[in-house]
């Protein structure tokens, strides 16, 4: 039996992973969800929605997702770039149309809009904060799922100048 060793991707085959979590519901709006090694996060619903108001929404948890996605994609995207940054900080709201999620037909039960501004920390020129944001954009998982969704997706994305060492 021969064995490949390769410092690459064969990028014309699929390249799949596999990720498992647990999540139990106690006939609440509350769900735990277990990440294993990771621990165990809770979502629930405000108190004002007819929850217990212990953890975020699920749909705070996607926007949560969306921001962790973009940070990892672009923190990868600019390593393969050479793009330096010293961080990025996100502010994500949503709106949504509660018809949907309480049975009314031909009303999209998700996000209506959802907006996103990313301040990125860089002394780069905002031409290259643009290239990295572009390849990012078309790589991250989260943003293209909400993307593909449909819903009106608007992200401000914003170059801030790293403050001066005193």
């Amino acid at each position: 039996m021969a064995t490949e060793v390769s410092d690459s991707f064969d990028m014309t085959r699929p390249i799949m992973r596999r990720k498992v979590l647990r999540a139990k519901n106690h006939g609440t709006m509350l769900t735990d969800i277990d990440f294993g090694q990771y621990g165990v996060f809770v979502t629930d619903e405000p108190v004002a929605h007819g929850g217990s108001g212990e953890g975020p929404s699920p749909l705070q948890t996607v926007l949560g997702a969306l921001c962790g996605c973009e940070s990892v994609t672009f923190n990868r995207t600019a390593a393969e770039m050479g793009f330096d940054y010293d961080g990025i900080e996100f502010e994500a709201a949503f709106t949504i149309d509660i018809r949907g999620r309480l049975g009314q037909r031909g009303v999209r039960q998700h996000f209506q809009t959802v907006k996103l501004q990313a301040v990125v920390v860089t002394d780069e020129p905002v031409e290259r904060l643009r290239e990295v944001v572009d390849e990012t954009e078309a790589r991250c998982p989260v943003f293209n799922l909400i993307n593909d969704a449909g819903v009106n997706l608007e992200v401000n994305w914003v170059r801030r100048r790293p403050e001066p060492l005193s």
